[in-house]
């Protein structure tokens, strides 16, 4: 196995994210792309574009989809030794089953006002409820992000 830790960067994953979220969008879906990475080897272990609309499933969000092929491919319901790159801030779902997987930290690229979950809205990491907290960094290639989300929605109004 290739260690990548040493000349991949947060950009270059989100990079790979942003390509995933426009092929959700050639398919009709949300263009929202995530990346899921092992934080030590820097190995991509899952990606996955929102698949609501052909899978027909409300909780086919990108995140949803690379948690769980992350957790399969290592046998673990935690994924602690894992980052998580995402091109729009996780709603209060994802949010959720990102805490409960333990990811290490969030990436994300643009900031979601209305249906956000992390900075916005519920805000499900400061919540004492809340299993853990990974570490958050957001607005990495927002203006990328943020113009094909507003692309999409133009589009299809």
């Amino acid at each position: 196995m290739m260690d990548n830790s040493d000349t991949m960067t947060p950009n270059t994953y989100m990079e790979q994210a942003l390509d995933v979220a426009r092929s959700a969008a050639d398919m009709d879906e949300v263009p929202v792309g995530a990346i899921l990475v092992d934080s030590n080897s820097g190995e991509v272990l899952a990606q996955a574009g929102n698949r609501v609309e052909a899978d027909h499933d409300a909780t086919a969000h990108a995140e949803m989809l690379v948690i769980r092929e992350a957790s399969r491919k290592l046998g673990s319901p935690r994924l602690g030794d894992c980052d998580l790159y995402v091109t729009l801030e996780p709603c209060a779902m994802c949010a959720t089953a990102i805490s409960f997987a333990r990811i290490r930290r969030v990436y994300f690229a643009a900031y979601d006002p209305k249906g956000g979950g992390v900075e916005h809205g519920p805000r499900i990491f400061n919540q004492p409820t809340c299993h853990h907290s990974p570490e958050v960094y957001g607005g990495i290639a927002e203006i990328e992000a943020s113009e094909m989300l507003k692309a999409f929605f133009t589009e299809r109004r």
